[in-house]
C-alpha cells in the first residue's frame, strides 16, 4: 500500500510541476526596501511647540507711616521655542534660555509694585534704579533681591512650561511640564518632562537620535519647528540648510553655509529662531535623524551637535527611546515612500489608533488612499494579470495523459503482484457408507467377556506438541514470506529462484 500511495503522489507532483508554471504571474513583489532618505517625517510628529510663563507672587511691606502689605501677582514671558519629545513618557530636549530666563524676575516684579504703589516713575524692566527720594530709594534698594532681615519685599517666582503637540483637533491648553535640569548657559539643552495627561496610552511620539554630526562641509540637513501654536493655520515649518566647516562644542555651534553662495543660511535661520525655531531639530539628510538643535537669533544662527543633546539627557537621568507608535508608524512610512500605498494605510490608519490626532500620519493615510490602486501604486504593478502565452497547450494534456496512464498501469501491475496465487481448491467430499449391523459381513468380531479382573495401569496423558511450520525469508530482501506465496510481497522477488 505504501508503495501504490508513493507512485499516486509521484504523478500528482509531476502534473503539478507541469501545470504551475502557466499560472503563476510573470512578475513578483518587489522585496524590501532600505529606508528613504531624506525624509523629514520621522522626526516631525515628535516637534512640540514650548511656552515657558514666570509666574511671581510679591508682597510689599510699606512701613514708612503705617506698616501695610501690598501683594501683586504678575506674569512674564520667558521664552518660546521648539522641543524634541524623546521617548514615550514625554522626555522633551530644548534649549536653556526657552525655559528659563536670564534676566532676575524678581527686579522686575519689585520695579512693577514700588512705581505702582507709591506712584513713582520706575520702568518696568530688569534693571535695579534708584529714586531721588531717600526714603522711598532705600525701601526700594530693600526691596531687590537677595532676600534679608530688612527686605520690604518677599517673593514667591515660579515657571510654568506648556508644551502644545502637533495633534488635531488642536489641543488649546497643552501639556504640562517641568524642568528636569537646565543648561550652564542659555545656548545649551534643556531637559523637560510632561507631568499632565498624554494623549493615547502608550505615550508620545519620539525623534529618533543620531550618533553623529555629518562631518563633510555642504552636509544637507532640514530644520523643523513650528512659529506658533500648532493648529489648523499653523503647520510645520521645514527649512533647507547647509553645515558649514567650523564651530566647535557646547555654545560654541556649528555654522550653516549655502554651498552655492545663492542664500545668507545664517541670517535666514536666525530669523526664524526668533521666531519660534529656537532649539527646533536639525534633520540630517541620509536617515532623517537629528544630528542638532537649532541656536542663535538675530543674524547668526548655529547649530549644536547630537553629542550636547545626549550629554544633556544623561546628566538629567532621562534615556531617550523608541515607542510602539513609531515602529508602527517607521514601517508604515517606508511603504509610503517606496510608494507601496496599498500597503502603507493600514499602517497609518493603525498609528491613529495609537495616537488618535496625529497628523502627520493623518495627511500621509489621505494621500495613501488617494493614490491606491492608481499607476503610482507600486503594490498593484507587482501583481499585473497574468499575460496570455503563445505557447500551445496541447503537448502539455497529450504528456499529461500519458503520465496518468503509466501511473494507472503500474498501480495495477502492483496490486496484481500483491495479490499472489488464488486460494487452493478444496477437496471432494467424503462419502458417506451407512454402518453395517455387527453380525454382518465377512469380518465379524466376537466380544468375549472374562471375569478375572486385571490391574490397571496409570498411564500418562501424552502432551500434544504442535510442530513448527518452516520459515522461509526472500533471498532478495530477506522480508518473511507467507506459506503459499510464490512472490516477496515487498520487493516482488519470485521464491522458486
Amino acid at each position: 500500500m505504501a508503495r501504490l500511495t508513493a507512485l499516486a503522489g509521484g504523478a500528482a507532483v509531476a502534473l503539478a510541476a507541469l501545470f504551475l508554471p502557466l499560472s503563476l504571474p510573470l512578475t513578483l513583489p518587489a522585496a524590501a526596501h532600505e529606508h528613504p532618505s531624506g525624509i523629514t517625517d520621522l522626526v516631525t510628529p515628535a516637534v512640540v511647540r514650548v511656552e515657558a510663563t514666570a509666574h511671581i507672587d510679591i508682597t510689599l511691606l510699606d512701613h514708612i507711616r503705617d506698616l501695610i502689605h501690598v501683594e501683586r501677582s504678575y506674569q512674564v514671558p520667558i521664552g518660546v521655542g521648539t522641543g524634541i519629545v524623546v521617548n514615550p513618557e514625554g522626555g522633551i530636549v530644548t534649549l536653556t534660555r526657552v525655559v528659563k530666563s536670564e534676566q532676575d524676575l524678581a527686579v522686575y516684579a519689585a520695579n512693577k509694585i514700588f512705581a505702582a504703589h507709591h506712584g513713582v516713575k520706575i520702568p518696568a524692566d530688569f534693571e535695579r534704579h534708584k529714586l531721588k527720594d531717600e526714603v522711598l530709594d532705600r525701601h526700594l534698594q530693600q526691596c531687590y533681591p537677595p532676600l534679608t532681615s530688612k527686605a520690604t519685599c518677599i517673593y514667591d517666582i515660579r515657571t510654568d512650561i506648556t508644551v502644545f503637540p502637533n495633534v488635531s483637533p488642536a489641543d488649546p491648553k497643552g501639556l504640562k511640564a517641568d524642568l528636569v535640569k537646565a543648561g550652564p548657559g542659555p545656548d545649551t539643552p534643556a531637559v523637560l518632562q510632561t507631568s499632565s495627561r498624554v494623549v493615547g496610552g502608550v505615550g508620545l511620539p519620539t525623534a529618533p537620535l543620531a550618533d553623529r554630526v555629518p562631518e563633510s562641509a555642504g552636509s544637507p540637513t532640514n530644520v523643523a519647528g513650528f512659529l506658533g501654536r500648532p493648529g489648523p493655520t499653523v503647520q510645520t515649518t521645514v527649512e533647507i540648510a547647509h553645515l558649514s566647516k567650523g564651530g566647535g562644542a557646547g555654545e560654541n555651534g556649528r555654522p550653516f553655509a549655502d554651498p552655492d553662495k545663492k542664500v545668507d543660511e545664517p541670517v535666514k535661520l536666525a530669523g526664524l529662531a526668533d521666531r519660534g525655531l529656537r532649539g527646533a531639530p536639525v534633520i540630517g539628510d541620509k536617515d532623517g535623524h537629528v544630528v542638532g538643535m537649532l541656536i542663535g537669533g538675530g543674524r547668526a544662527a548655529r547649530m549644536i551637535g547630537v553629542r550636547e543633546v545626549t550629554s544633556a539627557l544623561a546628566k538629567a537621568g532621562v534615556a531617550p527611546r523608541r515607542g510602539a507608535i513609531d515602529s508602527a508608524f517607521e514601517a508604515a512610512l517606508t511603504r509610503y515612500h517606496t510608494k507601496y500605498y496599498t500597503e502603507a494605510a493600514p499602517g497609518f490608519q493603525r498609528v491613529l489608533e495609537l495616537y488618535p490626532g496625529n497628523v502627520v500620519a493623518a495627511t500621509l493615510l489621505k494621500d495613501s488612499l488617494a493614490k491606491r490602486g492608481g499607476p503610482e501604486d507600486r503594490g498593484v504593478r507587482a501583481v499585473p494579470v497574468p499575460a496570455r502565452s503563445t505557447t500551445p497547450m496541447w503537448p502539455f494534456v497529450v504528456a499529461a495523459g500519458v503520465l496518468f496512464l503509466a501511473a494507472a498501469t503500474g498501480a495495477v501491475l502492483l496490486w496484481r503482484r500483491r495479490r499472489g496465487p488464488g486460494p487452493k481448491p478444496e477437496p471432494p467430499p467424503l462419502v458417506a457408507v451407512p454402518p453395517q449391523p455387527l453380525d454382518e459381513g465377512a469380518n465379524q468380531t466376537v466380544v468375549v467377556r472374562r471375569s478375572q479382573p486385571f490391574a490397571v495401569i496409570p498411564q500418562q496423558k501424552q502432551v500434544l506438541t504442535a510442530q513448527e511450520p518452516s520459515v522461509k525469508f526472500c533471498t532478495a530482501c530477506g522480508m518473511r514470506l507467507g506459506a503459499a506465496h510464490r512472490f516477496c510481497g515487498y520487493c516482488g522477488h519470485p521464491i522458486e529462484s
